[in-house]
């Protein structure tokens, strides 16, 4: 009888979201999308060869940072926020 060890591992790709499938998770429109998209908020991680956005799995926690933030800040301070928080890290000083 075989085994089902065996040292391959395949690992899957990553996940690529189109908009609808982030409107029907969300509950956010595609305006809203293509808003936080243009405003630089959210970053699609390809584009397909018909020109379509195409996000990865990060768009969901960016969305739902997004959601927590609009509860006490403006969208222009949730931008700067998002801006710094995206800015590499200074080189540490010797």
């Amino acid at each position: 009888m075989a085994t089902l060890t065996s040292p391959t591992r395949w690992a899957a790709p990553p996940k690529r979201y189109r908009v609808g499938e982030i409107v029907k998770h969300t509950g956010l429109s595609r305006q809203t999308l293509h808003n936080y998209t243009a405003m630089g908020l959210i970053h699609a991680a390809e584009h397909t060869g018909g020109g379509h956005r195409l996000y990865d799995e990060s768009v969901f926690e960016r969305l739902s940072l997004i959601a927590r933030l609009k509860r006490t800040r403006t969208m222009e301070q949730i931008a700067d926020l998002l801006a710094m928080h995206d800015r590499p890290a200074p080189p540490a000083a010797d």
